[in-house]
């Protein structure tokens, strides 16, 4: 059974900072890809950032500058590092990774969420 559990989301004014965190557990044998994704009510769950197996990162235009990912490879963790915050940022953010194991096919887990609320 392969689990992914997020850490670090709160409650923060804007221009503040905060720091998520995913460690994915369980019987894996390879992860590809990791990313954090978020949702507002209403709306679709969007990419915020993704870094790759071989560290390669790619973000949304609306985090660009702002919000830097990283990975720990070692402890098949994830790091979403936010900061200057704005309002707009406000969404349930979920942890996402592409990976397979013994007896998990490959595909994409996701984590069960953690909120992040900007707000003065």
């Amino acid at each position: 059974q392969v689990q992914l559990v997020e850490s670090g989301g709160g409650l923060v004014q804007p221009g503040g900072s905060l720091r998520l965190s995913c460690a994915a557990s369980g019987s894996i044998s390879a992860i590809y890809s990791m990313g954090w994704y978020r949702q507002t009510p209403g709306n679709q769950r969007e990419l915020v950032a993704q870094i790759s197996a071989a560290g390669i990162t790619n973000y949304a235009d609306s985090v660009m500058g702002r919000f830097t990912i990283s990975r720990d490879y070692a402890n098949n963790t994830v790091f979403l590092q936010m900061n200057s915050l704005k309002p707009e940022d406000t969404a349930a953010y979920y942890c996402n990774a592409d990976l397979y194991g013994p007896r998990a096919p490959r595909d994409d887990y996701w984590g069960q969420g953690t909120q992040v609320t900007v707000s003065s």
